[in-house]
């Protein structure tokens, strides 16, 4: 097969065949299709879209373009959840150890922050002595000593999605639904997944902030998934809001140790936790419906099993043994913390979540390039909710920050992103719709 004709053949709108797709994904993993036909390529479908049957195939290729795990040694289902991103989303952290305190393995390949987002991975790194990238025998020993591992995808899975990402990010073809698609479920379904919830996000601080394209991504994945073998739902959740009343590494950290151990208040986190994880299990075949399924969750949080396995997991990947314990021990404490005060009376009625994120970043948080450091010690806490009643000079949230100069300006960002009503607004769901597969 000659690549520019398969560019050429997708330019004017046709659709591929599994074999194109199949080749063309080959030659971007080994390298022996261009950059630059990678880039027309990823153009070519930005416009001319794919059918499903063509979004099946490239996430297969691109999985195929390396190893793909198996699970031979496991005594139960092997599941997994994804999410498309937000602000203080640490679902991952308690979803993981529950799911597994339930009789599921959890074998979680996540990613590093993007953008305004936070990523699993960063807020791990803060925990010292945590392999985010361990050895396979040591990932698999994990996984079935306690049930979950969450770590960062290596070089061997999926090497076709890295290269074709790259590509993408620097030639504004990353807001393709097909090609976010296939991204994302290549990944997974080279982890050796049997099924898989997703976590589609809509609103201020969502990279889908319009509610249809949220669905229409929900579908996607949730179509191609399952057309590709393994059992998938996708839950559509709000992002109006910081999800958990942290954002930032550590503090996000500490913020789900909490909620393990029996100490979280925030109810939008615990329901989105919870309807992830219900979800996870009813497809996995760990219970028969939903109702079974968050009471098989709530025993394992109150039973302290979930949080006894969290720890074992941050053991198991070289981290403290204590850490469940005295987990402000372990986790970085930055060196100027204050109090941001809200400048006027009423309900608050929005919040720019991605304003939010920003200040998480410009605090040192996240990344302005892709090879910028992070510091794990900085953040924001006690993140106000829409629909909390304030008066003048109640806090909005508190700053961790590196330096003074550098709290300013975030509490300069937060005053601006909240904004008070004088009437209090009816509330807004925070699951909006699952889309079964």
């Amino acid at each position: 097969m000659i690549p520019q004709e398969i560019i050429r053949k997708k330019r004017d709108g046709q659709v591929l065949s599994r074999d194109e797709i199949a080749f063309f994904s080959k030659g971007i993993g080994d390298e022996s299709i261009s950059e630059g036909q990678i880039a027309a390529f990823a153009m070519a479908v930005f416009f001319q879209g794919m059918t499903l049957d063509e979004r099946v195939a490239l996430t297969e290729g691109m999985r195929d373009s390396g190893e793909i795990l198996a699970w031979p040694e496991l005594e139960g289902p092997v599941i997994d959840k994804h999410s498309t991103g937000g602000v203080g989303d640490n679902v991952s952290l308690m979803l993981g150890p529950l799911v597994a305190a339930c009789g599921g393995f959890v074998p979680m390949i996540s990613g590093r922050g993007l953008g305004h987002t936070g990523g699993t991975l960063d807020k791990l790194d803060s925990i010292p002595g945590y392999q985010t990238i361990p050895s396979n025998a040591t990932f698999r020993k994990v996984v079935k000593d306690c049930g979950v591992a969450i770590i960062g995808q290596t070089a061997s899975l999926a090497p076709a999605d890295k290269r074709f990402y790259a590509t993408r990010d620097i030639t504004a073809t990353v807001e393709s639904l097909d090609l976010i698609t296939a991204s994302i479920l290549s990944k997974k379904l080279a982890a050796g997944l049997e099924a898989l919830v997703m976590d589609v996000k809509t609103g201020s601080g969502a990279f889908m902030k319009d509610y249809a394209d949220a669905k229409a991504l929900a579908e996607s994945i949730v179509g191609v998934a399952n057309g590709a073998g393994v059992k998938t739902s996708a839950l559509v959740t709000d992002m109006n809001e910081s999800l958990a009343g942290a954002a930032g590494n550590s503090l996000e950290v500490l913020d789900a140790v909490r909620f393990l151990k029996g100490e979280g208040s925030r109810s939008r986190l615990e329901t989105v936790v919870m309807g992830l994880s219900a979800e996870l299990l009813v497809l996995g075949g760990l219970a028969k419906d939903r109702e079974q399924a968050r009471r098989d969750l709530k025993k394992a949080l109150d039973s302290g099993k979930a949080a006894q396995i969290f720890g074992q997991m941050v053991e198991g990947l070289g981290g403290p043994g204590d850490f469940m314990e005295a987990p402000e021990k372990y986790l970085p404490v930055a060196e100027v913390v204050i109090d941001v005060k809200s400048v006027g009376t009423g309900w608050v009625e929005r919040i720019d979540t991605r304003e939010l994120g920003m200040a998480v970043v410009e605090l040192g948080g996240g990344r302005m390039r892709a090879e910028d450091g992070i510091d794990y010690s900085v953040g924001l806490e006690e993140i106000v909710e829409l629909g909390n009643k304030l008066e003048e000079g109640d806090p909005l949230c508190r700053i961790h920050a590196r330096s003074q100069d550098e709290a300013d300006r975030a509490s300069e960002r937060i005053v601006k992103a909240v904004t008070l009503s004088d009437a209090q607004a009816s509330g807004q769901p925070v699951v909006y719709e699952v889309i079964e597969g």
